[in-house]
């Protein structure tokens, strides 16, 4: 019964949907209230409905009702109860529809916290939200259902993918959907603006909170995809340039050059067009990611689906939004024309300067994932485009963007004097080069990888403490201090973001650097060095879980005779799946990470292992960490909560300019 009512009451959304798709939008044009006023109630009404079907699917899978052909795809009852919850979202048909449940949360947050958006503008805002969720509720209805029956149900279920049965990737998709989904309030709000002919700085303000708690959630979202890459494929990296890994990496760099537009739009009332265009295409690349993650067209790891057919659909719902929101910004765009006039030394210059580059970045990586494709589809040639290509080529852009950051962060709007900011720098880049050499001490001089990773990851800490420092004014430790107290948390954020980025620059150099790799057969009882480390295998034993067999080993890590970690890496088998995972084990350190890997047996009775020493690898992570920790506090400014740009807004559609 539970189940029933949850397909009823997605059925019922989509309907709602369409109501709150059509209402608004044609009260907007017509200037009718009460039809405007339909959108609020819609948006709240859609996300309750969608929040009920969710819990029924939830419902499913903990009560294993497999006469659910999704539970009976993706569950089994010995799975533990944290992976049957799970469960529902690490699947094709499951994770759409917590899609598009985010989707209708959007929609109901703008209804509940857009007060202080003009009228026409708020109904059209939450229109074209609305319209997003029917192409997505009509494509999980009529091509993924998640609640379809089986006629005879088994007793028991296929289980789910073990690779998904882990802490790190049971909560990565969430937070990537709310990346992806949350960047389509930036498409509503630059759709809407397009339809009235209207951009200003009010708009620049509206936006930022969205697109900022979009790429906040994506930074989560990637950052505990390559934690679980790390320690769960048991391949020792972080980052392989996958094309899943692409897909959630693109919308996330975009999404960072349209926060640092919008900046712009608001403080100068210039780069509007770009901002727009910006806006778009962050939602685009949520909308191909979506593409390439399902349609099976690219080969991955990380892959929900591979079924070309409803690739089609998805790929149709890109086209139509892509389309439709170009075709009306080429025929808006001239309207948009700048007020601000800047110099070529200015904040508005480093900022186009980052979006520039942050821009070319993120086509270098779309034009290397697609291009498998393109060549399969032209010349019938089947490539393969990794790593080495996009370090090669994206690595400078990212380079080039942090030389530019601390500058860019302290430069006066308008215009400025080159020399008069670099004053206060000029220690931040005595120390980054400081850093740098010793980092070439450290490694011998073997590789300039680490020296100039950590000199610029050193630029990107030591900028923005300085840029801190500058806005907290002149006088002693107590004036700044009180000062600092009463800075915007927007400025607070910004400073932390860049330094997490610095951390993250750092941790990436290091590692990639410094890492040792050791690759060996060991028989239980032997010992060989990695480092300064010495390893033992001291057995190696059979162990059962509740749903998978393990063979487990047991290591001992020693430094200088004295033990400092004792490890169980493991080789699990899940019977029912089908399946093999690694599991890693690792001595999580500050400076350091041990890492061990248990391999398949060997015909002389010893085992394959591989060790790995990654210096700094934590810092990857913490990195990213303090970049959310930025976005949140940015997120918690008061100018953002109050959006005090709205309330001078006119309430027409009358164009700006």
């Amino acid at each position: 019964m539970i189940v029933e009512l949850g397909h009823f009451t997605l059925i019922l959304a989509f309907a709602v949907a369409l109501v709150q798709m059509v209402v608004p939008m044609w009260g907007a044009s017509k200037g009718w209230r009460s039809w405007m006023a339909v959108a609020e109630p819609a948006a709240t009404m859609q996300f309750v409905l969608l929040l009920f079907s969710f819990a029924a699917l939830i419902w499913a899978f903990v009560a294993s009702d497999f006469s659910v052909r999704l539970v009976t795809s993706n569950s089994h009852t010995a799975k533990p109860m944290i992976y049957k919850v799970t469960g529902v979202w690490g699947n094709h048909e499951g994770s759409m529809l917590l899609w598009c449940l985010i989707l209708a949360f959007f929609g109901a947050l703008a209804a509940w916290f857009g007060g202080n958006l003009p009228e026409r503008f708020r109904a059209r805002v939450l229109a074209v939200q609305a319209s997003v969720g029917v192409a997505f509720l009509a494509f999980l209805i009529f091509t993924s259902n998640p609640f379809l029956r089986l006629v005879n149900p088994p007793m028991n279920g296929q289980d789910l993918n073990p690779l998904l049965q882990d802490p790190g990737l049971a909560f990565h998709p969430p937070f990537l959907y709310i990346g992806y989904v949350g960047l389509s309030m930036s498409f509503s709000f630059a759709v809407a603006a397009l339809i009235e002919g209207r951009v200003d700085a009010a708009w620049g303000r509206w936006v930022r909170p969205w697109t900022l708690l979009a790429w906040l959630n994506l930074t989560v979202g990637i950052a505990l995809g390559s934690w679980w890459a790390y320690y769960e494929l048991g391949w020792g990296g972080f980052w392989f340039w996958d094309p899943v890994e692409n897909a959630s990496f693109m919308p996330w760099l975009i999404a960072a050059a349209l926060l640092h537009s919008a900046i712009v739009v608001e403080k100068r009332e210039a780069l509007k067009s770009w901002t727009i265009l910006l806006a778009i295409l962050a939602f685009g690349f949520s909308l191909i990611g979506a593409f390439i993650v399902r349609s099976g067209v690219l080969t991955s790891v990380h892959a929900f689906a591979n079924d070309p057919e409803r690739g089609v659909y998805l790929l149709g719902i890109t086209a139509i939004f892509m389309g439709g929101a170009l075709t009306l910004y080429a025929a808006r765009s001239g309207g948009m024309q700048a007020k601000g006039v800047f110099g070529v030394v200015s904040r508005e210059s480093a900022l186009v300067a980052n979006n520039v580059l942050l821009a070319v970045a993120t086509f270098v990586v779309f034009l290397g994932t697609i291009w498998p494709l393109i060549a399969e589809m032209i010349w019938a040639r089947k490539l393969s485009v990794g790593p080495p290509f996009f370090d090669a080529a994206f690595t400078p852009f990212m380079m080039a963007l942090a030389v530019i950051l601390p500058i860019g962060s302290i430069l006066p709007w308008k215009r400025g004097a080159i020399g008069k900011v670099m004053r206060p720098l000029w220690w931040a880049l005595a120390a980054a080069f400081a850093v740098g050499a010793a980092a070439w001490v450290f490694g011998s001089g073997r590789s300039l990888v680490a020296p100039v990773g950590a000199a610029l990851g050193a630029w990107l800490v030591f900028g923005a403490a300085v840029d801190f420092w500058q806005r907290t004014g002149r006088g002693g430790l107590a004036d700044k201090a009180g000062r600092a107290t009463r800075l915007p948390r927007a400025d607070w954020g910004r400073v932390v973001a860049h330094a997490g980025l610095g951390v993250t620059f750092f941790g990436i150099a290091a590692l990639t650097a410094w890492q040792l790799e050791d690759i060996r057969v060991a028989n239980p009882g032997e010992t060989f060095q990695v480092g300064v480390y010495d390893v033992t295998l001291e057995g190696v034993r059979r162990v059962e879980g509740p749903n998978y067999i393990s063979t487990m080993a047991e290591m001992s890590v020693a430094r200088g005779g004295e033990e400092v970690a004792r490890l169980f890496p493991e080789k699990r088998v899940y019977p029912v799946a089908g399946m093999p995972t690694t599991e890693a084990a690792i001595d999580n350190g500050v400076f350091r990470d041990v890492y061990l890997v248990i391999g398949d047996p060997q015909q002389d009775g010893g085992w394959a292992v591989r060790t790995y020493i990654k210096p700094f690898a934590n810092w990857i992570w913490a990195g990213a960490i303090i970049m959310a920790l930025g976005g949140v506090l940015s997120l918690t400014d008061r100018r953002f909560r109050v959006a005090a740009g709205a309330r001078k807004a006119p309430s027409t559609g009358v164009p700006a300019e």
